[in-house]
């Protein structure tokens, strides 16, 4: 399978269509793609989260970031990126896009040399173009047997 990193970005507090969990939606989708390639985890992280908890007011904070195009900034970084052939980049579907966070990430790596797959979580905005994937939140959060199940036909499909 070569190299894998699994770069995610997730979140918790109050989610459309799930409540308030503890465990974000994208995060759980993560730990099955790596126990599944065997693949190296990485949380994407904002350095000062000001994120709200609450659904209604993160909505309105997401749009607001989307508008202004901000590139907040992250904690951690990937320790040699250039060891990883095949990189999965996952996040929560905010206004149809990736959240800004994950887009501060993409700036900070060259991933042009390398497999680059996503997968996101929504509640019915997500898309699926060419190799991505995507999951309703909720069956992440609650069905995780599924959520298996749809995950290892996707890597099954990328030849992994």
């Amino acid at each position: 399978m070569g190299n894998i990193l699994i770069a995610y970005f997730s979140r918790t507090g109050e989610q459309y269509g799930v409540g308030v969990i503890t465990e974000g939606n994208t995060k759980k989708l993560a730990e099955i793609i790596a126990q599944k390639t065997g693949g190296d985890l990485f949380e994407i992280k904002v350095k000062n989260d000001n994120y709200p908890k609450q659904y209604t007011p993160l909505v309105q904070y997401a749009k607001k970031e989307k508008q202004e195009k901000v590139r907040p900034e992250l904690v951690g970084e990937v320790i040699n990126i250039d060891k990883y052939d095949t990189v999965f980049i996952g996040y929560p579907n905010w206004w149809a896009d990736m959240p800004m966070p994950v887009y501060t990430f993409l700036d900070k790596y060259d991933l042009s040399n390398k497999k680059v797959y996503k997968f996101c979580t929504h509640e019915g905005s997500g898309g699926v173009f060419s190799d991505d994937f995507a999951m309703y939140g909720h069956t992440a959060q609650n069905d995780k047997q599924q959520a298996e199940n749809q995950v290892s036909e996707w890597l099954k499909k990328l030849n992994l």
